[in-house]
């Protein structure tokens, strides 16, 4: 392993192999706290813009298009306004797979455009929170189940929810399926064949097709949850749950519900789910797609502004049902509800006949940018998280953060440690008001071979520029930016984006503005991230950069953590049981027993720039991180097997080095570098 010691030959990185095999007595599992745990639902919407939400945008326009989100503003005021929370990448099937991951898009196997391609089997929301004894639930559009695009079978889709931690899944299982509104009704007035047709839905096991003959997709994951909450209080109130409700909408065809929302809400009003063949909802029937908003029914508006009006406004309504459902269910107090969007504002109709662009209410609220833009106004999103028992009412915050981390939140509510392969932070002091929060890990790339629209609220130096590669990090209070990146030696566009909210003024023009910032931007793009083969990028054959910092310690710090681990945990927020330092990687004389985590933190001394392979065999589980980036994950499963190799491209100079053990009876070890 490469530490720091002279190396015994030029041009390779010092290389020393430690081999330790101990046999170990294993301790019993620490029990989770008796306390209750929080139930936990994620509501998921598509295509909604930062400037779509009321209170944070709607509210304050003066022009004649505009709408109202009342149920979503109540939310807000409930609970807490997050006003810069961003996505992992502009379109939905990378922030889906970062979200359930907890991977920014820097790690995350799910990248640029690749809708379908199988969520991998890496821990995820569905596999912690069972984990922590939580009833999990899937509704609505999922997009990330593998297999051949257009098939809909079973045994073809390897990453089916049932096969990712879902007890149970109700939705749309691959993403054009969630293109249609009315899944069950073939639609005239598609834009072509592929949004034409029927769409099936699946339960489970079960294909459902002609059966949701009628039903408006915002109503019917709503109804299903509904119902599903009050089975659950019927049959295991006991038990906690996890809740991912995906909606469709507004994305893709703009379609419309045929009635007016029922009247009341809860248990009692709202949405209800029948279950009959062809009429499983209570909204199924009247003028199809053609009901709109009293609102807006009679406004002087284009049909597809009333259109995109009235399902955001159904949206809103579902909200509102499904919160009044939890307080009649006596729910409400210790459920945590989330609220946000996987990316900004799309300009699609999805009908033959109609034209949308977001500028019709200023979907991107005060930034540039919509769907597929790296800009504000594509990757910052409306968000907000309501838990009358924890979240002090009126609350907001302004901090950057970002979509994967909520797996890391969600784990700290359920009493579990967050998985080392997650790149998040929990989100819980900055909720609650209560702790230290953690900084987090804003970054985000993606590619696209369209230009930015030249829309006339944007400023003119975004105007019709090409995307193509792109890419954006955040730090020191400042936005960096590329896009049509050529090389690693592009500059970032720098921005203060709370002064400057449509990136306007680049700072990055500044010579050494902040004092070298720019540097610092992009050494640290290449020491989060890694290289996949499937989404390269210009700036994957680029050696991570050293520290810029003097190193002086020339040993190997270790800590050893006791308690319940269901995996190799993130170490930062556990208390060590012990620590200690030596001269290498060993496990000998630590005093550890099977269950333990050891984690051995120190410096790679690459003598020269080149390529590196670290190899980890242990009988237990183990992470390496260089810097930040994930170099081997011992622990998921990727064909069936684990890694126990990585290569990794260093500069000359000191890396720093995370290894974490989750150790097992026999505790063996073998870590090379070379």
């Amino acid at each position: 392993m490469l530490l720091h010691k002279p190396s015994p030959s030029p041009g390779i990185i010092s290389a020393l192999l430690i081999t330790v095999a101990l046999y170990l007595s294993p301790h019993p599992a620490q029990a989770s706290s008796g306390a209750e745990k929080p139930n936990i639902i994620f509501i998921l919407v598509d295509d909604m813009g930062w400037g779509d939400l009321g209170i944070f945008f709607q509210n304050q326009r003066t022009e004649d298009r505009r709408f109202m989100t009342p149920n979503l503003d109540a939310f807000g005021l409930e609970g807490i306004q997050m006003r810069q929370h961003y996505v992992p990448a502009p379109v939905c099937a990378p922030t889906r797979a970062s979200i359930l991951t907890g991977r920014h898009q820097g790690h995350e196997d799910v990248r640029n455009n690749q809708f379908d391609k199988a969520l991998s089997t890496v821990n995820s929301m569905g596999t912690v929170l069972k984990a922590a004894g939580y009833r999990t639930l899937m509704v609505g559009k999922y997009g990330l189940p593998g297999g051949p695009r257009g098939v809909h079978d079973l045994d073809v889709w390897e990453a089916y929810p049932t096969r990712r931690g879902f007890d149970e899944f109700f939705g749309a299982v691959t993403h054009r399926d969630g293109h249609s509104h009315y899944p069950a009704n073939r639609y005239p007035r598609g834009d072509n064949e592929l949004h034409r047709g029927t769409f099936p839905w699946f339960h489970n096991e079960k294909k459902l097709t002609s059966e949701l003959k009628g039903a408006y997709t915002t109503d019917l994951v709503t109804a299903f949850t509904k119902h599903w909450l009050q089975a659950h209080q019927e049959n295991a109130p006991e038990e906690p749950f996890f809740i991912y409700l995906s909606h469709t909408t507004p994305h893709a065809a703009l379609h419309v519900p045929s009635m007016a929302y029922p009247m009341g809400g809860g248990v009692s009003g709202g949405v209800q789910w029948i279950g009959a063949h062809g009429n499983m909802i209570n909204t199924v029937g009247g003028d199809f797609d053609e009901w709109f908003h009293p609102e807006f029914a009679n406004k002087a508006w284009e049909e597809q502004e009333k259109r995109f009006a009235t399902m955001m406004r159904r949206i809103d309504d579902s909200v509102g049902d499904l919160i009044q459902t939890l307080k009649d269910l006596n729910l409400d107090k210790n459920t945590l509800v989330v609220f946000t969007s996987d990316n900004g504002p799309h300009r699609e109709s999805y009908l033959a006949d109609l034209t949308y662009h977001p500028t019709a209410f200023d979907s991107y609220g005060p930034f540039t940018g919509i769907k597929r833009d790296v800009l504000e106004g594509g990757i910052r999103v409306p968000t907000l998280a309501r838990w009358p028992e924890s979240i002090p009412a009126g609350s907001m915050d302004t901090a950057p953060t970002q979509q994967h981390d909520w797996l890391a939140t969600f784990a700290d509510v359920a009493g579990l440690p967050t998985p080392a392969t997650s790149d998040g932070v929990s989100l819980l002091p900055l909720l609650t008001g209560m702790g230290t929060q953690s900084e987090s890990t804003v970054y985000v790339e993606y590619q696209n071979w369209q230009n930015t629209p030249r829309y006339e609220r944007f400023p003119e130096i975004h105007r019709d520029q090409p995307r193509n590669e792109m890419q954006a990090i955040y730090m020191e209070g400042y936005k960096g930016f590329r896009r049509d990146i050529q090389s690693h030696d592009d500059d970032f566009m720098i921005f203060d984006v709370n002064n400057d909210p449509q990136e306007t003024n680049d700072l990055g023009l500044i010579e050494n503005y902040g004092d070298g910032l720019q540097q610092r931007m992009k050494d640290r793009v290449l020491q989060i991230r890694r290289p996949n083969s499937t989404a390269s990028r210009p700036y994957d054959d680029e050696p991570v950069p050293p520290l810029t910092m003097a190193v002086e310690a020339a040993r190997v710090d270790w800590s050893l953590y006791r308690g319940h681990f269901p995996w190799v945990p993130q170490t930062g927020p556990l208390e060590a049981f012990q620590t200690g330092s030596r001269e290498s990687v060993e496990l000998g004389g630590i005093g550890a027993v099977a269950g333990d985590v050891v984690e051995f933190t120190g410096y790679i001394h690459a003598e020269t720039t080149g390529e590196y392979i670290c190899s980890l065999l242990t009988s237990g589980a183990g992470i390496l991180r260089i810097h930040e980036a994930l170099v081997i994950d011992g622990e998921t499963l990727v064909d069936g097997e684990v890694a126990t190799e990585g290569s990794i491209l260093l500069g000359e100079g000191y890396h720093p080095f995370t290894l974490t053990l989750l150790l097992d009876e026999a505790a063996s070890l073998q870590f090379q570098v070379k």
